[in-house]
């Protein structure tokens, strides 16, 4: 049974100041709790309406679906809900190749993006302060388990950028053709906004634009979804390995 504290604690989490406050996020689903587990999130609570859905040594509390339906984040409920303590940021971590993201706004995209860089062997990203939280339920979601293997660091971005000694590359309409650049093994790849784009302060800080040519007829489409332009930059980087 969940308690009326536990149900007012862990609806508390979907808002990023008590995430921040109590140092906790919750994760929905079997997948993503046991791939938080493995990567040694410190486990605070864990809900499920099924029997045996996870190792016996991580004390299950068995709870009804009502009951569920209650503390979960998701338009429909799944089978289980873990409470988790926020990790601290390791920002020594660093890959050959890094991903800056410019005021990510959508919950959907940040998931989707940190999916990609874990499927692509990006290990970190760096993100304006204003990025949505990679804590916030929809991200966690979307991240299928990947958040526990890519780090996620939030900072002043400019400054960052300010003193990388490798080349950074920035996305933009006006940009060279990716597909016929020699690109490096180390850089760092510049994502904006979904809206607006890459800000005018970053873009004075990008050495290189790159963009992916639109190869339809009437070329009337604007601009690729930031996941979608995320997928194909990701890929045309590591192609050449």
């Amino acid at each position: 049974m969940v308690s009326k504290n536990q149900i007012k604690l862990i609806n508390s989490l979907q808002q990023k100041k008590y995430r921040k406050l109590h140092n906790l996020f919750i994760a929905e689903g079997k997948k993503v709790i046991q791939e938080l587990i493995d990567a040694n999130f410190s486990l605070e609570h864990l809900f499920v309406t099924k029997e045996n859905l996870f190792d016996k040594k991580y004390n299950s509390e068995f709870i009804s679906d009502a009951e569920l339906k209650k503390i979960s984040a998701l338009t429909t409920a799944n089978d289980c809900l873990a409470v988790f303590k926020i990790k601290e940021v390791n920002s020594k971590t660093s890959s050959d190749l890094e991903l800056a993201l410019d005021n990510i706004k959508d919950p959907g995209n940040m998931g989707t993006i940190i999916r990609l860089c874990d499927w692509f062997g990006i290990s970190k990203i760096i993100c304006t302060e204003e990025t949505v939280d990679i804590y916030n339920p929809k991200v966690v979601q979307a991240t299928m388990g990947s958040l526990a293997r890519v780090e996620v660091l939030y900072t002043d971005l400019p400054d960052y950028l300010k003193t990388a000694d490798v080349e950074i590359f920035g996305t933009f309409m006006e940009g060279k053709n990716i597909y016929k650049q020699e690109l490096p093994t180390k850089g760092i790849i510049v994502m904006g906004n979904e809206a607006n784009g890459i800000s005018k302060e970053i873009e004075n800080l990008v050495t290189q634009k790159i963009s992916i040519p639109r190869f339809g007829n009437l070329q009337q489409t604007e601009s690729l979804n930031v996941a979608t332009a995320t997928a194909v930059i990701l890929s045309e980087f590591k192609r050449s390995l």
